[in-house]
């Protein structure tokens, strides 16, 4: 079979260097559309001009990241068509994101960009190796735990200069009521909480990330606005501040739980979409504690609190029968 393109992207064989090329890139695309789980080398390219739109360096590194996480399961033989799927690309593109923002770009930094998105594809795999028995995905922990390793590391090592961007390390404090939520509020962090997932509190690169999930699969592009409306819901009636609110900062773990319950892991139906939505109400509550307890080490959270989330979640949900596979809507 000779390449094609098709709905999602290349698919077929490549027999020459130019094509084998293609089908590479195509599997770089697709693994910066896993970061909100599409198998999509258009939605790649789309969240790529999302992060691009917001800034330029940090796409730089998304691509840089992926490509490295992918090349890195190529040379070490993981499964082809995980690879193919950008299952090891996801983790790469997003942890050097993470080292660009919280670091100052120099050589150094990119050079630990490089080991960065090297580790992340060990620790994807490493992860499917020990939560196999229960079944469960890595998602968003290779970046989560890589990123967090590399911020630790910081603290000891003179020459990784932070952007002062990481929270300032503190012990957990009472919140107070800030600012007057409004409609505004609401929608600019419905489409900042989507674009939270690269990191860019954008207008437009939120816009170019919904642009990007509708492309894939428009079931995912409702869930992911449900749950990051949800998400900024949740936290206005929680009594967040509104600049959290309106940056998005409540609503991207919430838009990744609904993504990862309503379209991908359970069956569809409105049983899993009530379901994924309780997710989402509820993922706020788990960041927001994991905001609190990270903040004593002045590290962000990030995907963390997505992660748990889904795990929980989806544990839960072998114990329902009409949430499993043939239950019916």
């Amino acid at each position: 079979m000779t390449l094609r393109l098709a709905a999602s992207g290349l698919e077929g064989e490549a027999g020459s260097i130019p094509g084998r090329g293609a089908v590479m890139f195509d599997a770089v695309l697709r693994g910066l559309g896993q970061v909100m789980f599409q198998n999509n080398s258009y939605a790649g390219l789309l969240f790529l001009a999302g992060v691009a739109a917001s800034a330029w360096v940090l796409a730089v590194a998304a691509l840089l990241g992926a490509c490295i996480a992918t090349w890195t399961a190529i040379a070490l033989g993981a499964e082809r068509a995980l690879i193919r799927a950008g299952m090891y690309g996801f983790n790469g593109a997003l942890v050097a994101i993470a080292l660009l923002t919280f670091l100052e770009p120099s050589a150094l930094t990119w050079a630990c960009v490089v080991l960065a998105s090297v580790c992340a594809t060990l620790l994807m795999a490493a992860l499917q190796e020990a939560i196999a028995q229960w079944k469960l995905p890595a998602l968003t922990a290779p970046f989560v735990l890589v990123a967090l390793l590399f911020f630790l590391a910081a603290a000891r090592f003179g020459r990784l200069v932070t952007t002062g961007q990481l929270p300032t390390a503190a012990l957990p404090a009472n919140a107070v009521v800030e600012g007057v939520v409004t409609a505004a509020t609401v929608g600019e962090g419905v489409l900042r909480g989507i674009g939270q997932v690269f990191f860019q509190a954008n207008l437009l690169s939120g816009a170019l990330f919904v642009l990007g999930l509708l492309v894939a699969s428009r079931r995912a592009c409702v869930m992911a606005l449900a749950g990051t409306l949800a998400g900024a819901l949740v936290a206005w009636g929680m009594g967040a501040a509104e600049p959290a609110i309106r940056a998005g900062m409540f609503g991207f773990n919430s838009a990744l739980t609904m993504i990862a319950l309503g379209s991908v892991f359970l069956p569809s139906g409105w049983r899993a979409s009530a379901y994924a939505l309780l997710g989402a109400v509820f993922a706020p509550f788990v960041a927001a504690a994991c905001t609190a307890a990270f903040a004593s080490v002045g590290m962000p959270a990030m995907t963390l609190p997505f992660v748990l989330t889904t795990w929980l979640f989806l544990l839960a949900s072998r114990g329902f029968a009409r949430l499993r596979p043939g239950a019916g809507a």
